[in-house]
């Protein structure tokens, strides 16, 4: 009995007009790998592989002719076991390992969407996940933080960079004004804005709010002065870009030993999948750093996989997993947020309808 395979691209509409540092995004194309015995088609395995726009190093025009290639080489095979060779060979595209290796692991468990048997997926118990404030002018930024509060978030993630440096420094002032470091933990998200001249001086001004962590000021690839930021812990710092791009243990060992970061953050679509972000925590562990999840504005298939990966590794600390109610047109899932947590609701179903 051999496998069957095919993928299918799927268009998602952002419900605004979504703000990061590399403009504003209103669609977001991915596209679903699914894979199934050839015998039973009914029980599948579903897998998202959603690069990121000029920010996934596999964001290249020949993306979906790799993964025709990925799609004809499975069906040459007879068993799941034989796929994971495929691994090594998708080095450079972490979009499409990352799809593959969740939907294998899915087929593998039943094809039920249950990627890991814990309290998350049986409704037990949910995720704790920051509130994330997109960037905008002033007054859109101040109405998500106000909702935010009200929806039960403790813990508020603002991306930084996009407006007038004063501006975004009022906005924290307004929320330190009301609510203590005890009561509302603030990280900030600055997608490399900050320059080599301003870094330094800008983190000494945002330190006054009492910020849990910024990520990544400055620009990846800049290791000396990234270096220098986390050695002068003036608000201790977490690499997210700068991982993108680096493949093996030793290379994300000696990047890590190099930098000495105060944490990092692991969005397995952009770094190859599961196995690659355990790679990256092992890395983080040697030199006591810590590190979170953040789902990269997949769908809830891709997000699903995150979530549930990140709660079977036993992290107190909160997930940047919220971004499910993002589009108009997301796939129908289990996945529902309550005052701040991110559950799995085992009695909603998945809709699949808008793939078929």
């Amino acid at each position: 009995m051999g496998l069957n395979c095919f993928w299918k691209k799927y268009t998602l509409n952002f419900k605004f007009d979504a703000g990061t540092s590399r403009g504003v995004l209103k669609t977001h194309d991915v596209r679903y790998l699914v894979i199934s015995n050839e015998k039973n088609y009914s029980t599948f395995g579903i897998g998202e592989c959603a690069p990121l726009k000029g920010l996934s190093i596999d964001d290249r025009p020949d993306l979906d002719e790799k993964l025709e290639e990925v799609s004809r080489l499975i069906l040459k095979k007879n068993s799941i076991d034989e796929c994971e060779e495929f691994f090594m060979y998708l080095q450079e595209w972490p979009s499409i390992r990352f799809a593959l290796e969740t939907a294998l692991l899915d087929l593998k468990q039943g094809g039920k969407r249950k990627l890991f048997d814990t309290d998350f997926t049986t409704g037990g118990k949910g995720i704790p996940i920051n509130g994330l404030i997109w960037m905008g002018d002033f007054n859109f930024m101040e109405r998500q933080l106000w909702e935010k509060l009200e929806q039960g978030f403790n813990c508020i993630k603002i991306k930084v960079g996009a407006i007038d440096f004063n501006k975004e420094c009022n906005l924290l002032e307004k929320i330190r004004t009301r609510f203590s470091p005890e009561q509302i933990e603030i990280r900030l998200d600055a997608n490399g804005a900050f320059t080599e001249t301003d870094a330094e001086i800008k983190l000494k001004q945002l330190s006054e709010f009492t910020i849990h962590s910024i990520e990544q000021p400055v620009k990846a690839g800049q290791v000396e002065l990234m270096k220098h930021l986390c050695t002068l812990n003036i608000i201790p710092v977490a690499l997210d870009e700068e991982l993108i791009g680096v493949y093996t243990k030793d290379t994300k060992v000696e990047l890590l030993q190099k930098i000495k970061p105060q944490y990092i953050i692991l969005k397995p679509t952009l770094l190859g999948g599961f196995k690659q972000s355990a790679e990256w925590i092992d890395a983080a562990d040697r030199i006591k750093a810590g590190w979170w999840f953040t789902s990269a504005l997949e769908s809830n298939v891709g997000l699903n996989a995150v979530a549930q990966f990140a709660y079977s590794l036993n992290s107190p600390m909160p997930q940047g997993l919220g971004t499910g109610k993002l589009y108009h047109n997301n796939i129908d899932s289990p996945l529902v947020i309550q005052s701040g947590a991110l559950y799995y609701d085992p009695s909603q179903n998945w809709n699949f309808n808008p793939l078929l």
